[in-house]
């Protein structure tokens, strides 16, 4: 039986090609371990490597083996036990897989495959297929993108864009230019003097036979003196850069820090808007991240502050919304910015409060906005989750979901912002 394994070393004594279709090829079990480590790491850890265990039985190689006949029966080399006949039983007892199940004093078996993803690799697959939905470039920033594309050729050039067709082309056709003339006065010039050689040769004709041929070797002289190539004929393709616009965004980070959000509870909270900052910061170069903490009152504060500040206190959504308001329509135009909320809150707000939420949404703060995401952090339906339900039966630009464990919250995550987001 022969077995062909692709060991070939690259960068830094890695096998990258196999590395890349082992992941390819495991992508389903190592999304699943990568959910499975995500629900049960501290909030610090989220964007750390990973080992992955793969069952032996579903990393088993492709092999090339004899078809099917005939009749084979062999004895290994160092055998001193059996002889040509004699058949081997399987072994009784003992464990396999892991070292799962009691002891034994026979068999065997082999561990799970312990894979272990980089800190890159394991962030690949987290943040596989999100993206920021209805995301589109709106204007030309500060520093605007440039794109490069083909105009024409230029006579200078570095030798990479040497355009090798185009410079022969101009060689080809200088070269008739130059030796065209000189051709056809040396053929006319070849003719006579073929002429006068043909038999019978008259002896007085013999000085204008050797003038014919001086004439004749000059104008071979001349046209071996014509380059083959010429520095004039270079041709070198032309790239021209041009500003695009670019995809400018920006996410409004909302969290609700009031009493009824116990630590258990702001945990869940903290883990999504980690996640989503990791996402954003990795996969967007030029999108702002604004951070809001409300409880009766909403705050504009730093990423630290975010995520470690204790202040608490009563609920009143509101005023983050308004908050929200007021810092898009001063800083981030709607025209020239794609703007993207997201909030998380156990839904506890005060009654006569919600409907007043649904209403801000409703009228100032969706028609601003490409996507507003919430995310509820209890199973209980509060009254803001009530009013809310109503408003995303009618738009595709709010989506809603509940996550009350940890176990829930990257599976949460990755419906919100998939490729293909559907509200309920």
């Amino acid at each position: 039986m022969q077995q062909i394994i692709d060991r070939r070393l690259a960068g830094k004594n890695k096998s990258i090609g196999n590395r890349e279709r082992f992941l390819r090829r495991h992508k389903e079990q190592i999304r699943e371990a990568v959910k499975r480590a995500v629900a049960g790491r501290d909030i610090r850890d989220i964007a750390q490597g990973e080992d992955i265990p793969i069952p032996r039985r579903d990393i088993s190689e492709p092999v090339f083996g004899h078809g099917p006949g005939g009749r084979r029966e062999m004895v290994h080399p160092g055998n001193q036990d059996f002889v040509r006949g004699d058949r081997i039983d399987r072994p009784q007892g003992g464990s396999g897989r892991g070292g799962s199940g009691k002891a034994g004093d026979s068999g065997e078996g082999e561990d799970d495959f312990v894979f272990h993803l980089t800190k890159e690799e394991f962030m690949q697959v987290f943040f596989d297929d999100l993206a920021l939905p209805n995301l589109v470039r709106t204007t030309l920033a500060d520093t605007p993108a440039y794109k490069t594309h083909r105009a024409g050729f230029s006579s200078d050039g570095t030798p990479n864009n040497l355009h090798v067709v185009r410079s022969m082309r101009g060689a080809i056709g200088r070269r008739i230019a130059l030796g065209s003339q000189a051709r056809r006065e040396l053929a006319r010039l070849e003719a006579l003097l073929e002429a006068l050689l043909a038999p019978p040769v008259n002896p007085s004709r013999r000085q204008e036979i050797q003038a014919l041929e001086g004439d004749i070797e000059a104008l071979r002289a001349h046209i071996a003196r014509i380059p083959y190539l010429d520095p004039i004929d270079l041709r070198y393709r032309n790239r021209v850069r041009t500003p695009v616009p670019t995809a400018r965004a920006v996410m409004f980070c909302l969290m609700d820090v009031s009493g009824s959000m116990d630590e258990a509870r702001k945990d869940l909270a903290k883990r999504f808007f980690i996640l989503l900052y990791l996402f954003l910061t990795r996969h967007y170069e030029r999108i702002d991240i604004v951070f809001i903490r409300h409880h009766t009152q909403a705050q504009e504060v730093s990423e630290h502050e975010f995520f470690h500040a204790t202040e608490t206190g009563g609920t009143v959504v509101s005023s983050a919304l308004v908050l929200m308001e007021q810092i898009i329509r001063a800083r981030y135009p709607s025209g020239e910015w794609n703007i993207y909320g997201a909030h998380a809150s156990d839904g506890d707000n005060w009654h006569n409060d919600s409907a007043r939420c649904r209403e801000l949404l409703a009228n100032a703060i969706l028609p601003l906005c490409r996507y507003f995401a919430y995310i509820q952090v209890v199973e209980q339906e509060q009254n803001l989750w009530q009013e809310y339900a109503a408003l995303a039966a009618i738009t595709d630009a709010f989506a809603m979901r509940k996550a009350s464990t940890a176990d829930q919250i990257y599976p949460v995550f990755r419906e919100l912002f998939s490729k293909e987001v559907r509200a309920i």
